[in-house]
């Protein structure tokens, strides 16, 4: 902890900055799809083929986060029975999968309590904002966001 004091004139202040430790935000929980924005363009811009595009539009997803420290498991639950897991720790390289089903290796990384990946065509980023998971996925200038509420 640092603390910092300002003082001018017969006035003074004292601000605590309080660093917010890599790996310590709060993922786990299951998320129901809740909204998106620009869905048709990123995927379009990632190459999804034209079925998995239909298929995806305001599709439902419950997504579920087990964490265990810097240890992850990421499920996505699909209607219809259709599940997509990924498994990483923070900083360690792992096999991923893609949205389109693609496998690929990937080091997770944690910014600023924000879980960030370099996917093959895309830099996905999600963070806890308002008690609500915030994913937000970019390619070639185009910005996919996809909010979902906590359900447990």
């Amino acid at each position: 902890m640092a603390i910092w004091i300002f003082m001018k004139g017969a006035t003074s202040a004292i601000l605590f900055y309080l660093p917010h430790p890599q790996g310590n935000m709060a993922f786990a929980g299951k998320y129901e799809f809740e909204s998106d924005e620009n869905y048709d363009d990123f995927v379009k811009k990632i190459g999804l083929p034209a079925d998995k595009i239909e298929m995806g539009r305001n599709c439902k997803i419950v997504t579920e986060v087990v964490q265990n420290g810097n240890d992850f498991t990421w499920t996505q639950h699909f209607p219809g029975g259709r599940t997509t897991t990924n498994s990483f720790t923070i900083d360690k390289e792992a096999d991923m999968e893609t949205m389109g089903g693609r496998k690929f290796k990937a080091t997770v990384k944690m910014e600023g309590g924000k879980i960030v990946a370099d996917f093959p065509n895309y830099r996905h980023t999600a963070e806890i904002t308002g008690g609500k998971l915030v994913e937000i996925s970019t390619s070639s200038g185009v910005v996919y966001k996809r909010t979902s509420k906590k359900i447990a």
